[in-house]
């Protein structure tokens, strides 16, 4: 029988459970898993903490049924697709399920270690830049052409998450893009146009933040900032560059859970202040995400769009409870975690890893949330 991971809330062990082959209901996609990848949402979410269960949502694969609304996919595609965070049959299985607005065809240059980097970063990035702050999407960025600067700072840009950001602010015309990171200093030169390393202290970053910005014709103030990390103090941090009077600040994370002082961290009123939650692809963003992973594939196809740099660990789903806690340990450096699921048979449990043959627990109360705005 098929098998899938339920990932315990402490990240110190994982079971491996037997689970029958799911059956898609209206406009879901079962997919046969070749790649599954990871994110730090995967552990790191206050609301998993208290829930054992499959938390992947990267999927790269081959269909292998749909449901009796689905026209665009068939038995046999190659997919990408965002699995609804929090709900059953996630991608740390060999079969997983997806609605088909969040699955994209994948070209065939394409690998699936390639194409599992995407879904939930890539979505993520482009609900921050293109719903939540309204910049030009890339196909509609006529006014930057003419000399019109947009400038964005983006925290955290070698993350995956924050690494798309800055590929699709370079597709839509922003400029400067000025990127914050640290180890991977390489890789975010390719990325930006700046690149400020974080390891110099705070009061560093914020002063060529600013010097960045008044060199480039603008106030010293951020007007646009992704923080594509929202926790550790860099919340904070941007306050510092973020413009008090008109600024638009994008969190990957709540800072009502994530800010240093949780009870007393607030915004000044001039400040539009956003959590992109990708889960809201699936409720009240779905048109936005089915418009997005149409464009992710066709970005992908012309070359335009370059997946995110990932490493296999190996084991396929045994490999799963050493990618979480690398990503909790933050081993992970411009890089992602991704699982080819077809070496699971031929690779040994690792330490903390159990196999079951019954089902885990009844579905959680917490199943449909999104994150919290």
């Amino acid at each position: 029988m098929p098998k899938q991971v339920i990932v315990q809330p402490s990240i110190d062990a994982i079971e491996i459970i037997d689970t029958p082959i799911p059956v898609p209901k209206d406009n879901e996609i079962v997919i046969k898993v070749a790649v599954a990848g990871s994110n730090p949402k995967d552990w790191k979410h206050p609301l998993w903490k208290n829930w054992a269960h499959n938390s992947g949502d990267d999927i790269a694969g081959i269909v292998h049924s749909v449901g009796k609304d689905v026209f665009e996919f068939k038995p046999g595609d190659r997919v990408a697709a965002l699995h609804p965070a929090g709900k059953k049959n996630g991608s740390y299985a060999e079969y997983s399920v997806a609605p088909d607005w969040t699955t994209f065809h994948i070209p065939q240059h394409v690998t699936f270690q390639e194409a599992a980097t995407i879904p939930t970063a890539a979505l993520t990035a482009a609900l921050a830049l293109y719903a939540d702050m309204k910049l030009p999407p890339p196909h509609d960025a006529a006014d930057l052409a003419t000399g019109n600067k947009i400038p964005i700072v983006i925290y955290g840009v070698t993350s995956a998450v924050g690494a798309f950001g800055a590929k699709l602010a370079r597709l839509s015309g922003l400029y400067p893009i000025i990127g914050i990171a640290g180890r991977a200093g390489d890789y975010a030169q390719t990325l930006v146009d700046y690149v400020i390393d974080y390891r110099q202290g705070e009061d560093v970053v914020i002063a060529r933040v600013e010097e960045v910005l008044k060199k480039e014709g603008f106030s010293g103030k951020a007007s646009h900032v992704f923080d594509a990390i929202s926790e550790g103090g860099t919340l904070e941090a941007t306050l510092r560059f973020l413009d008090a009077n008109g600024g638009i600040v994008s969190t990957v994370l709540p800072p009502s859970h994530f800010a240093m002082d949780k009870e007393n961290f607030k915004y000044p009123p001039g400040v539009t202040a956003i959590n992109s939650a990708v889960p809201l692809v699936h409720s009240t963003h779905k048109d936005f995400g089915y418009l997005w992973s149409r464009y992710l594939g066709r970005l992908l196809a012309d070359g335009r769009l370059k997946p995110h740099p990932f490493e296999v660990i190996s084991g396929g789903l045994h490999g799963v409870l050493t990618g979480l806690q690398k990503l909790k340990d933050g081993k992970a450096s411009a890089t992602k975690y991704v699982y080819n699921v077809e070496d699971t048979d031929n690779s040994p449990p690792t330490s903390g890893v159990s196999s079951s043959g019954q089902p885990h627990s009844k579905p959680h109360p917490l199943a449909t949330f999104p994150f919290p705005q």
